[in-house]
């Protein structure tokens, strides 16, 4: 009997996306967001959760989705990366998926490409497509850092341990 894989299913733009449930800590409405001078424009800033600084970084600019308004569905996904937390802003997330393994399909050859190797399968759930991601693939090596950094300067500004 195939396995079932536990996934987070998020929205960003038409797409849904999904990753897999033990990456993600939390799933919160967007509260204020302090920027940080000279990031990235896909990093919105940080934010202080629960006495922790987050460094953001908002999906849908990462994922060359074209700007929409903020709206009430927005959430940030807290998920750790590299033992550091990083805050996601997507268009909704909300639901826990259960996708049977023998529903995922190798992602299209298009996504081997460049940026895109972030995307490990495409699954089929009642009908939808869900787009399986590798959330470090999506931040390398380097940006991940530079991100860690980025919090623990906003943190040591603050004047949170």
């Amino acid at each position: 009997m195939p396995k079932d894989l536990h996934l987070v299913g998020f929205r960003v733009g038409r797409e849904t996306f999904g990753v897999p449930i033990n990456f993600v800590h939390e799933i919160v409405r967007v509260p204020d967001i302090t920027a940080v001078p000279e990031a990235p424009d896909y990093i919105e800033g940080v934010i202080n959760l629960r006495g922790k600084i987050v460094s953001v970084i908002d999906l849908r600019k990462r994922f060359g989705e074209k700007q929409v308004a903020s709206d009430r569905k927005n959430r940030v996904m807290v998920v750790e990366l590299d033992k550091k937390l990083v805050g996601l802003i997507v268009d909704s997330a909300s639901e826990v998926l259960k996708l049977p393994e023998d529903q995922v399909e190798n992602p299209p050859n298009v996504f081997e490409a460049g940026d895109l190797n972030y995307v490990t399968g495409v699954g089929k759930l009642k009908g939808r497509l869900i787009i399986l991601i590798d959330l470090t693939k999506i931040l390398q090596r380097g940006e991940l850092k530079r991100i860690g950094d980025l919090a623990e300067e906003a943190a040591d500004a603050a004047g949170v341990a």
